[in-house]
């Protein structure tokens, strides 16, 4: 199974859930992509099995994952200070792939119906979904 983790700026919550996913099991197969170098960077120290970095390097990505999980900004054009191209949010739209988003507030979008809950929850609960729900029905 490809999986992918799309983070921009920091590279915070993709580094996130590598760490949280590698620690349910260490033989997962990650691909990171970030919209800039440190947040490449941040996903490789997690321990992120392959790393691109760039728009076209998450046009390419995009299209061979099964899974892709990331920040809701992923998908919007323009969002996370500019860093999500629309060409980038066009083709994590346009995969064939499962997109798991994390709903934060912080993408210039307001997500109406979401409680203010804590960055950790949102990262176990995403990657509780990818165990429970996605990779459990492929085996």
């Amino acid at each position: 199974m490809n999986i992918l983790v799309i983070d921009a700026q920091g590279g915070g919550i993709g580094r996130q859930l590598i760490t949280e996913m590698k620690k349910r099991d260490a033989n997962i197969i990650v691909q990171a992509v970030g919209t800039n170098s440190i947040a490449t960077s941040a996903m490789l120290k997690a321990g992120a099995d392959q790393a691109a970095t760039g728009e076209n390097s998450v046009v390419v990505c995009a299209r061979k994952a099964d899974v892709i999980i990331g920040p809701i900004g992923i998908v919007i054009a323009n969002a996370m200070l500019g860093e999500v191209t629309p060409k980038m949010a066009e083709a994590v739209g346009n995969s064939d792939a499962e997109r798991i988003l994390i709903p934060f507030q912080n993408c210039g979008s307001k997500i109406i119906g979401i409680t203010n809950t804590n960055t950790g929850r949102l990262i176990e609960e995403a990657v509780n979904y990818l165990f429970e729900e996605v990779i459990q029905k492929q085996l």
